[in-house]
């Protein structure tokens, strides 16, 4: 008679199980129990590989720490191929225990996924500093130099001034030392933490301008040039946060 019944063990697999019980897992014939311990051990691996490459994205934080810098923020920015809505920057410095293995490049997470962590994200920070520039102001800098005095913002905003920052492949004037990584929010986990805040904090002013804005589509396009959206161009005409200076709407506005 088998110690466990099927149902025991499903539950105990999911509730931090001891080696001793896994052994007595492992040593039952039942296919049912079989299958279970199967399934855990490749969610159990699965968690391995996402917390050792979480560990490889918290390298470069880690050696900052050890070199006496504890407050190191990570910057990203989102926004600049859109044809409506501003750019969005977010400067993050995490904690030393950091340990959302989760945090990633914000490009490679779900929208649900993304919204979950953000909140943990602004929960476990020791500080998170946001800057929005809006269409005009790109229009009148262009978007590279408008993305670069966002990232700065959102230094700037910061509750305690970092004493490193690492940068998503760019640069700003600031007198930090700091550091810029292609495709850092990959590399950093600092930088991703930044990455998901700034997409989830657009993604809430575009679904605001969508309720704003109706028949352009921005809360599933976030300002992109979809067909629904150069539909609603064509149909409805250029709204206040259309970005003038981008294509197809500079050649609208000389018509």
């Amino acid at each position: 008679m088998p110690e466990f019944t099927i149902s025991q063990i499903k539950t105990q697999l999911l509730d931090n199980p001891s080696k001793q019980f896994i052994q007595k897992i492992a040593d039952d014939p039942r296919k049912g129990a079989i299958a279970l311990l199967t399934q855990y051990r490749r969610k159990q691996t699965k968690l391995l590989e996402q917390q050792e490459s979480f560990n490889r994205r918290l390298t470069i934080e880690r050696n900052l720490w050890q070199n006496g810098i504890p407050y190191i923020a990570g910057i990203d920015e989102v926004g600049r191929g859109p044809l409506a809505g501003p750019v969005v920057s977010a400067a993050v410095i995490l904690p030393h225990d950091f340990n959302l293995i989760d945090v990633n490049d914000s490009k490679k997470l779900s929208a649900a996924k993304r919204e979950n962590l953000y909140g943990q994200i602004l929960s476990q920070a020791i500080s998170v500093g946001i800057s929005v520039i809006d269409s005009q102001v790109i229009d009148e800098i262009n978007i590279y130099q408008a993305a670069r005095v966002a990232m700065l913002e959102a230094v700037n905003s910061l509750d305690i001034k970092p004493q490193q920052l690492l940068i998503d492949a760019m640069t700003i004037d600031s007198d930090i030392p700091q550091e810029s990584f292609i495709k850092g929010d990959s590399k950093s986990a600092s930088i991703a933490a930044a990455s998901i805040v700034a997409k989830v904090y657009r993604d809430h002013i575009m679904k605001f301008y969508d309720e704003r804005y109706p028949g352009y589509d921005f809360a599933h396009n976030d300002g992109y040039g979809t067909k629904n959206h150069l539909a609603g161009l064509d149909e409805l005409g250029i709204t206040d946060i259309h970005r003038r200076t981008f294509e197809p709407i500079k050649s609208m506005l000389k018509k």
